[in-house]
């Protein structure tokens, strides 16, 4: 792998014509190799660099502690519970938390979720949603959603959607409510547009938007409630992933009590 690695680390530094040091272990190379792929622009790349990225990172992929429908265990009907790595899902699609350019997030391995999808699917998770943006013409709305494929991922598809931001020392609005709420709803029609059986929701607008953690739950679970009540929908299973232990216990006393 410390080849497909150097290949990688030479073209997209040939690529930006810049003086950069390649270090000489594996692990900050790695981590160089991320942050270039993160601050890459969409544009064309060669048949020969992807090859050598999906390699890499499909290898990753397989090597991780990968989780299927079959080994979730906390649910309530179509509706679900797992605390983990969205990125290890072996689902339909994964809902990425995305900004309004909808081309992910561009700061070197920052740590939020639109990174670390984009990170993980390749670049042409953001080539594919520069298309996208291209022929809509105008930023991404609240409470709208996108569909690509996953790429070097586990799950089929990513649904991308732009929740509301909320400025630090504010609370949300009625707007805001809506608005998040929209996300799950957009997300729920793409998938069922698109005849999925799962979709795996990350926690929309809470982490660098700032939207409550306890709001957003109730939000959530109650949009996607009423809407598998109310559609013939394909979906089978409504995935609510939680990362934090906080979150979690949030999500387990909405869904299933004390």
């Amino acid at each position: 792998m410390n080849q497909q690695l150097d290949f990688l680390l030479n073209y997209l530094i040939e690529e930006r014509n810049e003086k950069i040091n390649i270090p000489d272990d594996y692990d900050s190379k790695r981590a160089l190799l991320r942050s270039l792929m993160n601050i890459r622009p969409a544009m064309p790349i060669s048949d020969e660099f992807l090859k050598v990225q999906d390699e890499l990172l499909t290898t990753e992929t397989l090597n991780k502690n990968l989780t299927c429908i079959e080994d979730i265990h906390e649910s309530k009907g179509k509706i679900m519970l797992w605390q983990g790595d969205i990125t290890t899902l072996k689902v339909d699609a994964i809902v990425n938390a995305a900004n309004s350019k909808l081309l992910g997030c561009f700061i070197p391995q920052h740590n939020c979720i639109d990174n670390i999808i984009h990170s993980s699917a390749g670049v042409q998770l953001r080539n594919e949603c520069k298309r996208i943006m291209d022929e809509q013409g105008e930023d991404e709305k609240v409470g709208s959603a996108k569909i690509t494929k996953a790429y070097n991922l586990p799950s089929k598809h990513v649904v991308h959607t732009v929740g509301p931001a909320i400025p630090h020392g504010t609370l949300p609005s009625k707007k805001d409510c809506d608005g998040l709420a929209n996300c799950y709803l957009a997300c729920l029609e793409v998938a069922d547009a698109h005849n999925l059986d799962s979709i795996a929701f990350c926690g929309i607008s809470t982490g660098v938007f700032n939207f409550p953690q306890d709001l957003a739950a109730q939000i959530a679970i109650r949009t996607v409630e009423e809407y598998l009540n109310s559609t013939n929908t394909s979906l089978n299973y409504v995935i609510f992933d939680v990362f934090s232990n906080e979150s979690y216990l949030i999500y387990k006393k909405l869904l299933f009590g004390d």
